[in-house]
């Protein structure tokens, strides 16, 4: 990479949600290509024994996130394996492609249990850690759907918006010891949304960036490694959009 973890300033216990696909997958690798100890945690147990077997020295932990009980297991293991957290990307997230008026109580206790609720008790869990080392960052992925309307997006919509004033409140409360922001990615070709996208629906997304393509999951992990870094010590409390343009 060009430099060391310490050169860089980069925090060097890491804990991802989300961790074994997507873009969990990529900041995972990213912070083990700079030298990080890394805890993948994921409630899909064989993808992330598939991460272990493709990223060497990445621990895996599954979990549901929007379980506490599961959640406080889950950081419990974390302390044994690294004895603690220095960066958390509280990344875990689902989206359901449907109308306003379709969606039923289920799916929206389901998103906003993973999206908010999930980051909600992971950031928790790892601040209480953190204070009594009296340091520590929090990031979290949010969307550009948190910050903007999308039609057949609204519990997933309404989840994003939500982690975007839990940073917020975060930040203020825990400063100047703690940073805590939230990446906004625009569309990002990953499993999730190769799911729920037709190549057609692709291709029109593509024309309407103007970049004219879906970002790719290591750009959005690199924008975490430098929110983990010392480089970006005086950023807290913001909302950082990566979307190739879409948003302007």
């Amino acid at each position: 990479m060009g430099e060391t973890l310490e050169s860089a300033g980069i925090r060097h216990r890491v804990v991802v949600t989300g961790g074994a696909s997507g873009i969990g997958l990529a900041t995972a690798k990213r912070f083990l290509d700079d030298g990080a100890r890394v805890v993948a945690i994921d409630i899909d147990s064989e993808a992330l024994e598939r991460a272990r077997d493709d990223l060497p020295g990445l621990d895996g932990v599954p979990a549901d996130v929007s379980d506490a009980a599961q959640v406080e297991a889950a950081f419990a293991e974390v302390d044994r394996l690294m004895g603690g957290v220095d960066v958390l990307v509280a990344n875990a997230g689902i989206s359901v492609r449907r109308r306003f008026l379709d969606i039923e109580p289920a799916q929206w206790a389901r998103v906003i249990g993973v999206n908010l609720t999930g980051a909600f008790l992971c950031a928790q869990a790892a601040i209480r850690r953190m204070a009594a080392q009296g340091s520590g960052v929090v990031l979290f992925t949010s969307s550009t759907n948190g910050l903007d309307g999308h039609p057949l997006y609204a519990d997933y919509n309404a989840s994003k918006a939500g982690i975007n004033l839990l940073m917020k409140t975060i930040a203020l409360e825990h400063a100047p010891w703690l940073r805590s922001n939230a990446v906004c990615p625009g569309y990002v070709l990953t499993p999730m949304q190769q799911s729920e996208y037709t190549p057609e629906m692709l291709e029109a997304v593509n024309r309407q960036i103007p970049m004219g393509r879906h970002a790719r999951p290591d750009e959005i992990a690199a924008l975490f490694a430098f929110l983990a870094s010392d480089e970006a010590a005086y950023i807290t409390g913001q909302c950082i959009s990566i979307d190739g343009g879409e948003t302007a």
